[in-house]
């Protein structure tokens, strides 16, 4: 005689008996993984919008060339403070050849002259951050028109026809990032039976093939950027490489909930935060100095340098890279007895 639905002698369940029914069923996990996800859009729509929506600058780097006492120079840096609710990092220069260099190092922004009696000019770099240009250049034609002072702005290093709104690169980055821990997830699912080592060398793998396929599609199939292509082969690669390590670390640590600290250190803090779209002067502070440190932001600041700053990269963002892979390969590695994956080895298994 089948059981009855209303528990022993046909009594109906207890609450207990309930919950304990419903934390065995296939039920508990979905409820789960519902109020996650729509916790996740939540979080996702309001990181970008806290981040990119109303970009302002909190403090610029700017050069400047020569003395700028003159009253109208003074009258015209204090009305672009007032306009952009800001102060103006004023660095000195000793000549034109000297600010540029600190330009192509990205040490600042733009590059301010006032001689006496003359127009100001205001040398902007769109490659350096074209939402930064686009706020220094309004605020100075304003500015001069308020201030009845002549000035005059030029773009000193231009964003490349295919990349006009300077995204690009913020695009093939999130690509790898995303990308990176997607193929991680799809090896501890379809590839379980890997072990360690062997984990490693097919998320190096994929991290190296997809590298070269995202700098070959935007590089020579779509032409949007003239890419120096082994260096952004190898950011790209290395990124990937990063990406997929750190869902592998956070699969040993958390098991199947790994994708929530993965989702949220790379996509939710670390791609808002990574200077891609919006210019770090002009991010909340917090996220201006949080994303240099995350894969990210380290993957875009490479990047960024070897497009437009060619002959002046740094070494901070692959160490940064680098360092992220390397802490994710060690954790995996010494507590791989917690990762999900893996096979028997030894005598019994080889029979």
């Amino acid at each position: 005689m089948p059981d009855s639905p209303h528990g022993e002698h046909g009594r109906p369940p207890t609450g207990a008996e309930r919950f304990a029914r419903f934390r065995t069923s296939p039920f508990l996990p979905a409820t789960v993984l519902l109020l996650l996800i729509a916790a996740a859009a939540g979080l996702f729509a309001g990181s970008y919008t806290y981040a990119m929506a109303n970009p302002t600058p909190h403090r610029i780097p700017t050069a400047v060339i020569g003395p700028y006492g003159d009253p109208a120079a003074r009258r015209f840096v204090e009305g672009m403070e007032r306009a952009l609710h800001t102060s103006l990092e004023l660095r000195e220069y000793g000549d034109r050849t000297d600010a540029v260099r600190a330009v192509d190092e990205q040490e600042v922004f733009a590059v301010f002259e006032a001689p006496v009696g003359r127009a100001i000019t205001l040398d902007v770099s769109s490659a350096s951050g074209a939402s930064v240009a686009q706020v220094l250049g309004e605020a100075a034609l304003k500015v001069g028109t308020a201030t009845g002072t002549p000035v005059v702005v030029h773009d000193l290093k231009p964003l490349q026809k295919g990349d006009p709104r300077g995204l690009a690169i913020f695009y093939i980055s999130l690509a790898a990032v995303i990308i990176g821990f997607v193929g991680a997830i799809q090896l501890s699912v379809h590839a379980r039976a890997l072990n360690p080592v062997e984990r490693i060398g097919f998320t190096a793998a994929y991290a190296v093939l997809g590298g070269f396929v995202i700098a070959a599609v935007v590089g020579w199939l779509l032409g949007a950027l003239d890419l120096p292509f082994v260096e952004s082969w190898a950011i790209l690669s290395l990124t990937m490489f990063a990406s997929g390590m750190v869902f592998t670390m956070f699969n040993t640590l958390v098991g199947r909930w790994a994708m929530l600290p993965t989702w949220g250190l790379m996509v939710l803090l670390g791609n808002p935060s990574s200077g891609g779209a919006v210019s770090w002067p002009l991010l909340p502070s917090p996220l201006g100095l949080v994303g240099r440190w995350l894969p990210p932001g380290a993957s875009v600041n490479a990047q960024h340098t070897a497009v437009y700053f060619r002959g002046h990269q740094h070494a901070f963002p692959f160490l940064v890279l680098a360092g992220w892979a390397v802490v994710s390969c060690a954790v995996f590695l010494i507590w791989r007895h917690r990762h999900p994956g893996g096979r028997p080895s030894g005598p019994a298994h080889a029979a």
